[in-house]
């Protein structure tokens, strides 16, 4: 695995694959610039070594021509600029001869931003199914290649694992190398003892996670919506709760073969969803909801949470898309963020309630990537790290 301090960067035109792929709102305003902010350690890295600068990302989904209106990389540009405080080169085009004659232009210390590449999936795919000949286009444009883009390092695209394999020189950025350092020693030797926070809607999201982890885990707490299916495992009333019956089965497997998971023990209820008048029990009844978890609840994961020496959290407690559901989500970061633990909050919605609430600084790290860093712990190759 190269590391991007053990390659000469000088005069060289340096490709870096970034995750610009930040939440934008209707008026194309970005909404959070976490992934731009963590980008530029490298990016200055860059400059510093008086290179010329190529920056590749995607933003969304792209499934159609409309698609290209709301997911242009236009206004990450703008703001890239205003974090570096240096002009950037916004290119509208992914490849062509637009991008050939900024490339052959560029100078030292120019940085130049491409259009989104997803954009090339209209055309039969050819970004996310690594297309061959892209792969090679892109790694016509420049001399190194560094990836530091950990939100798609589970992703074999063209622009991130594709252009690895026809540029003589690769190497992974300290955005990736960072987000290895906390999570690679959960999976190998985490500090005892080690508590799993889970949460959010769906068991079978966390599947893979929950089998690895059991293992290495001294506990395993679930919140969120996610805990009525093992609740209603165990035979416990959940109302009218979501529950993914599928999977009922893999929770009662998962519950038999360990005492280590911790579930809710009473619940915020609503009689309906879009109800905001709620109510706390601690056994339901068929007519109640849970959309969040407890005051003893949060009193009972504190216990395990204040004796703990590395804390790894995926997923919020309650329905988080609602303020008045968020109390357990926003007690649990507050506890976390009083321990002396080594704590990992592994992206998504649980770390976008951590940074909206003000306590990224009080957790040991906070993952710019959700679906990559849990592929990670459930012990899955990662494409984008093997260059």
């Amino acid at each position: 695995m190269k590391r991007i301090e053990n390659l000469n960067l000088e005069n060289k035109k340096v490709i870096i694959r970034v995750d610009f792929n930040v939440p934008l709102d209707d008026n194309l305003n970005i909404i959070d610039d976490n992934r731009i902010k963590e980008s530029l350690k490298t990016i200055k890295y860059c400059l510093d070594k008086n290179c010329k600068i190529i920056l590749l990302s995607h933003l969304g989904k792209v499934k159609c021509e409309d698609d290209k209106k709301t997911k242009s990389l236009k206004p990450v540009a703008k703001r890239l600029s205003e974090l570096l405080k240096k002009d950037i080169l916004f290119i509208p085009e992914v490849k062509g001869e637009l991008v050939n004659k900024a490339i052959s232009n560029i100078k030292n210390k120019d940085i130049i931003l491409l259009e989104n590449t997803r954009f090339l999936d209209l055309e039969g795919n050819l970004e996310s199914g690594c297309d061959d000949n892209l792969s090679k286009y892109f790694a016509s444009l420049g001399d190194v290649f560094i990836n530091d883009a950990f939100g798609m390092i589970h992703r074999s695209h063209a622009s991130n694992v594709g252009i690895s394999k026809y540029i003589k020189e690769s190497c992974l950025g300290f955005l990736v190398l960072k987000e290895l350092d906390y999570l690679l020693p959960i999976i190998k030797k985490p500090n005892h003892p080690f508590v799993v926070i889970l949460g959010g809607a769906k068991v079978s999201d966390k599947i893979g996670i929950i089998k690895n982890l059991i293992t290495k885990a001294d506990y395993l707490l679930i919140g969120g919506a996610m805990s009525y299916t093992f609740l209603k495992a165990k035979g416990i009333e959940v109302g009218k709760s979501l529950v993914e019956d599928d999977f009922i089965d893999f929770a009662k497997e998962m519950l038999k073969k360990t005492n280590k998971i911790i579930l809710p023990i009473d619940h915020a209820c609503v009689k309906e969803k879009d109800s905001l008048d709620f109510y706390i029990k601690d056994t339901m009844e068929k007519d109640d909801i849970g959309l969040d978890i407890g005051p003893k609840t949060i009193e009972l994961f504190k216990s395990y949470i204040n004796k703990s020496k590395t804390i790894f959290w995926n997923g919020p407690m309650g329905y988080y898309e609602k303020e008045t559901f968020q109390k357990g989500t926003k007690e649990i970061c507050s506890i976390i963020s009083k321990t002396d633990s080594i704590s990992i909050v592994g992206g998504g919605d649980s770390a976008a309630a951590v940074i909206n609430m003000g306590y990224r600084d009080k957790f040991s790290h906070v993952s710019t990537g959700g679906g990559a860093s849990l592929e990670l712990l459930e012990g899955k190759s990662l494409p984008g790290i093997n260059i």
